[in-house]
């Protein structure tokens, strides 16, 4: 094949556009009139305390209609939330937002799993909402999950299938063909949180648009991070699963759909194989991203399991696929939601993260009329390095982002305006050193617009402890944090900055990776949409069968900012 990156006719299609209880008011009562014109007296007081029956009834009026409102409309908490230990909601309106137009179902004991519903109190763009059509696959994939997911008889007729074939033995090899059989996507993530994160979500859409269960390696702190996204049913691989040891699979094992392409394979039937096994991780195979074309789909359909090994966010090269473009484009017809809404479907911190998250914010952040995320991802070291500083001070300076301060202190400084503007700065990072000089500079010196600038960092931990549940559960918080900001600032290439724009809903400045320990000029620039980078993208035309530029075939997928060769879903208007 040829793997140049010729100019190709790509995908042509455009894609489809957006999308597209009432309170009762008590009736004023009004003084009878006699046929003469004059006002009846009340019954009660005498003619001469007319003016007073009047002004006691005037004052009694909106006393009655607020009694008959709360009747209709009762007031919410103090909290202004319902309680957490029922699905109950103050009004249509709230249940609404909670929900987030009906992406989410009601049903789970929220004493479990807070972050569920709580979460909407602190999101900043509740009004993005999914589309009829992806709310529909959402609750039939939520019927696939119960019918096929662990400690069901299907799931274990599924298990003794794959174990024995890896024997050799026939088992209950002939019902593999059964259409009613349950078919399987066994996600293995790794690297970073930020990582796993973007390979969840990125699994959970092929496992909707391929027919398939998810089921999720847990590894060493999945189920201390996530509650369970799916009503009735878990998501988690159970610890007997006949194959071990899933995160030392590569595209070397002989089923693995590399091997299937190389040794031209893909004649034998998949439902003789235990499994096949994609590696999709950021530095694999031409052969193994021929998956992304999957030009063999009805050979992978046949297969009852898929396992998947991947590090970040492939959803850019599905919409590459001809295969899915029609049910992707009736899914999301903005193409810049698709991360922010399968990650508040998917994606619910526990009950320990979300007192993390919440602790902090309410303490340091709430008050403040503005809120900045600043997320520092460092990849030359875990030393601090001053063109990085640099880098984040000029950035946010000609950004407007923060505001300069005053070279001198008057000598007799003014006392501080009242109403003065408030900003919290929010600060994520390995190293304290960043935050430490940036806290000083706002501590040390006011600011030309008196504005007052707070600045706070949750935790620095030195070094990156990918898989300790203690570690990660600081990194979640952090990210949902990041999301709760009004604007934010990520470092180039960081997995951890693209789940935390993500989550908020918001387009990021990107501070370019320097070079040769340099600032780069201009320092950093306002991202095309909120959606992740792939940093592993095929290069090549599905339809034309030919190497191509992937950035250029669909109007709605390009080159990241940070990353030039990286993939990333926009919306073309």
């Amino acid at each position: 094949m040829d793997l140049d990156l010729e100019k190709s006719v790509g995908i042509i299609k455009r894609p489809s556009q957006q999308c597209t209880g009432p309170v009762e008011t008590a009736a004023a009562h009004r003084a009878g009139t006699a046929e003469d014109g004059h006002v009846r007296p009340c019954p009660w007081i005498a003619g001469k305390k007319k003016i007073t029956c009047l002004a006691i009834c005037l004052i009694a009026s909106p006393i009655l209609i607020l009694l008959v409102s709360r009747r209709v409309s009762p007031f919410p908490s103090k909290s202004g939330w319902a309680s957490s230990s029922s699905t109950t909601y103050t009004s249509q309106e709230s249940k609404k937002d909670v929900l987030m137009g009906g992406l989410l179902v009601p049903g789970f004991d929220e004493r479990i799993c807070i972050s569920r519903y709580n979460s909407a109190m602190y999101r900043k763009n509740a009004a993005r909402s999914p589309c009829p059509h992806l709310i529909k696959r959402l609750r039939e994939q939520e019927a696939l999950q119960r019918r096929c997911g662990p400690d069901t008889a299907a799931y274990r007729r599924a298990a003794e299938r794959i174990e024995s074939r890896r024997n050799g033995t026939d088992g209950a090899a002939a019902d593999a063909n059964d259409d009613g059989a349950c078919k399987y996507l066994v996600l293995v993530p790794y690297r970073g949180l930020g990582n796993r994160m973007l390979a969840m979500v990125s699994a959970f859409l092929y496992a909707m648009l391929s027919g398939r269960a998810l089921l999720v390696d847990r590894g060493e702190s999945l189920g201390d991070l996530f509650c369970e996204p799916f009503p009735e049913t878990s998501w988690l691989l159970p610890r007997e699963f006949p194959i071990k040891n899933l995160e030392g699979l590569t595209g070397e094992v002989p089923d693995s759909y590399r091997n299937l392409v190389q040794n031209e394979r893909l004649v034998t039937s998949a439902s003789d194989l235990p499994y096949v096994f994609v590696d999709l991780d950021h530095a694999c195979t031409y052969h193994d991203k021929l998956f992304y074309c999957d030009d063999d789909r009805h050979f992978l359909h046949r297969a009852p399991w898929l396992l998947m090994r991947t590090d970040g966010y492939f959803v850019p090269a599905l919409f590459l696929n001809p295969a899915y473009q029609d049910e992707l484009d009736r899914l999301f017809p903005r193409k810049d939601l698709v991360f922010y809404l399968l990650a508040h479907y998917l994606l619910h911190p526990t009950n320990k993260v979300w007192g993390l998250t919440t602790r902090f914010y309410n303490s340091y952040l709430k008050d403040s009329d503005e809120r900045l995320g600043i997320q520092v991802r460092v990849f030359d070291g875990d030393s601090p390095f001053k063109h990085i500083l640099d880098q984040i001070t000029a950035c946010t300076s000609q950004e407007r982002l923060l505001p300069e301060v005053v070279a001198q202190e008057p000598s007799f400084p003014a006392p501080a305006a009242a109403g003065a503007r408030s900003k919290a700065v929010l600060m994520t990072g390995l190293n304290s050193w960043y935050y430490e000089n940036i806290r000083s500079k706002y501590w040390q010196s006011a600011t030309v617009t008196s504005e007052v600038v707070s600045v706070h960092q949750p935790s620095h931990e030195e070094h990156q402890l990918s898989g300790n549940t203690t570690h990660d559960m600081k990194a979640l918080a952090e990210m949902y944090l990041l999301s709760m900001t009004d604007a934010i600032v990520t470092s180039g290439w960081s997995t951890f900055g693209y789940v935390g724009h993500g989550l908020g809903g918001l387009s990021p400045w990107v501070m370019f990776k320097p070079e040769n320990l340099t600032t780069p000029d201009p320092p950093c620039r306002r991202a095309m949409s909120m959606e992740p980078c792939l940093h592993g993208p095929p290069f090549y035309d599905c339809r034309a069968k030919r190497g191509a530029d992937t950035g250029k075939l669909v109007p709605h997928v390009r080159h990241c900012e940070d990353m030039t060769w990286g993939l990333k879903l926009v919306h073309p208007e």
